[in-house]
């Protein structure tokens, strides 16, 4: 009898699974998570680190370690004036007193001490330094609560954003030692798999640089048990290998934050689809071309809007990705609340590009058809984007060829993702156009890639991600003012602003807005993609096998 029960079981159950292997496009170029922008990085953290507040599936802003939001209305948030008599804020979370390291220790004060300490040292090149500027102070008054003072009033002031703990008491030895060189130094990269540096549901229990890492179950942690004993990142970054690696078993799902290109997934779910479950997620994933302003050739604006007139980006659209990846006119998605329909757009037109090419002087063609200028300059531009990423040189190959047919000469030259973003563009290495994508969150002011203050320098430490290295006096003003009202129909003009300042501009070429195509394993449940920055892999907890 016992033996009949034990075949009757479902196969699930005479065969649980204890450990979930995932497929990624791209590995990390750091570990440290306030140094640098990677999605892949954030997407792995996600199921190692846990922010204290986060947007979730539904673009709502939550508590994740935190036990109630902030408020004006609940008294956490208040009014107050600054010693130097700015209006502006202190802002009180309280912290979940049960959060702990993977090594079994406490949460304190002292790593949100050291965290914000380090980040206001702007030599230390963190990231989102206007958080840094702004909160001027941080009081640890009372057991499992921090408070931050602000120096101005801003709308979103109960996001923490990416301000999270760091571990002071490994990682404030190794900065006070030195802290420009701090971010080569950093025990995420040095001592990666040390528990002490993760608190989530998993911790990064071994690595495999630019291959992969394993995650291993947090046994400190005191939320929901996460479904899996383990789980194994993969980082494929050529796409063909990573979709062979899935149908033969090698990997049980590819995420969508950082996987499959679009029409790549489509074609695969035609030949596959009844062997995993396929989901498309819209959202504020923004693909453009940033270009160099410190090229002389790009800094006239004439070339820029003439470069965007002579790309079919709807065509494009069309044809690669069914359609499904809607045109961009700037970074504001039409999902995101402030988009404006009314910004002016530059469609497809070879005829008004070829004028405003000859305008700016490029109106000479040699026996190759390539544009060149009084001096017999040729108007020739290197571009660049992530190596192995099928989409995105398929791409780059179409939009070479239509920038040839109107007379302007591209030579490709890509390079690995974690070159490329580590070392290239953050440090404004590329020399005149850079192809990739932002991820951002619902109504998020694009501060650090738009104002004339976040353009990385030397003597910044590299921190900010103005890579076109764009200034504009009108603009730097509403990227201040913004976050500084309250109101979001006073809000909305500064945001129609906006976007008719970037969109005439143009320090990136916009492209379209992606969708992520997200393929899982069919006894997987509980993954829900959120389609703006903050990755699934953050509510690891609620996924479950069928």
């Amino acid at each position: 009898m016992p033996f009949f029960l034990l075949l009757a079981l479902p196969a699930a159950a005479q065969t649980p699974r204890d450990s979930l292997t995932i497929g990624l496009t791209q590995y990390p170029s750091t570990w440290h998570p306030n140094i640098e922008a990677m999605a892949a990085k954030s997407y792995i953290e996600g199921f190692a680190r846990q922010p204290v507040t986060a947007y979730d599936a539904d673009w709502k802003l939550a508590c994740i370690q935190c036990t109630e939001l902030p408020a004006l209305e609940n008294g956490l948030a208040q009014r107050e004036t600054t010693p130097d008599g700015k209006q502006g804020l202190r802002v009180t979370w309280k912290i979940n007193p049960d959060w702990r390291w993977a090594d079994g220790t406490p949460i304190t004060a002292e790593d949100f001490r050291f965290a914000w300490e380090a980040g206001r040292a702007f030599e230390t090149g963190f990231g989102g330094a206007e958080f840094y500027r702004s909160a001027y102070e941080i009081l640890i008054d009372q057991p499992n609560a921090i408070t931050i003072r602000f120096d101005k009033v801003t709308f979103d002031y109960a996001a923490l954003g990416d301000f999270q703990p760091l571990p002071a008491r490994i990682e404030r030895p190794i900065w006070e030692a030195d802290k420009r060189s701090y971010r080569n130094r950093t025990a995420y990269d040095t001592d990666t798999t040390n528990p002490a540096l993760w608190n989530g549901p998993y911790r990064i229990s071994a690595v495999t640089p630019g291959a992969g890492v394993t995650l291993a179950r947090n046994q400190y942690w005191a939320g929901p048990k996460p479904a899996f004993e383990r789980i194994s990142i993969r980082a494929v970054e050529n796409t063909p290998a990573l979709e062979a690696q899935l149908l033969a078993g090698q990997v049980d799902m590819i995420a969508g934050e950082l996987g499959l290109p679009l029409e790549q997934a489509m074609a695969l779910e035609k030949r596959a689809g009844s062997r995993f479950r396929f989901h498309y997620q819209p959202g504020l994933v923004w693909e453009h071309i940033d270009l160099n302003l410190d090229n002389p050739i790009l800094a006239d604006k004439r070339v820029r809007q003439a470069l965007l007139m002579s790309i079919d980006r709807e065509q494009i659209s069309k044809r690669l990705f069914d359609g499904r990846q809607a045109v961009a006119q700037t970074g504001v998605n039409p999902l995101d609340a402030m988009h404006d329909p009314a910004t002016p757009s530059w469609p497809f037109d070879p005829a008004r590009a070829a004028r405003l090419f000859d305008e700016a002087g490029w109106s000479t063609k040699g026996a190759d058809g390539i544009r060149s200028n009084a001096a017999g300059e040729k108007l020739s531009f290197e571009f660049m984007t992530t190596a192995g990423n099928r989409s995105r040189e398929q791409v780059q190959q179409i939009l070479a060829s239509m920038w040839k047919q109107a007379g302007v000469e591209t030579r490709i030259r890509n390079e690995p993702p974690r070159v490329f973003f580590s070392e290239t563009v953050s440090r404004r290495r590329f020399g005149a156009m850079a192809m990739f994508a932002w991820i951002s969150s619902p109504e998020s002011v694009p501060r650090t890639t738009l104002h004339s203050s976040e353009i990385p320098t030397a003597a910044s430490n590299w921190s900010g991600q103005n890579y076109p290295g764009f200034r504009d006096a009108r603009l730097d003003q509403i990227i201040e003012a913004l976050p500084q009202e309250l109101d979001p129909d006073r809000r909305r003009p500064l945001w129609s602003e906006l976007q008719r300042i970037t969109a005439d501009a143009l320090p990136a070429l916009p492209l379209w807005f992606r969708a992520d195509p997200h393929i899982w394993p069919l006894w997987l449940d509980g993954v829900r993609p959120t389609g703006h920055q903050i990755p699934s892999s953050v509510w690891v907890t609620e996924w479950r096998v069928k």
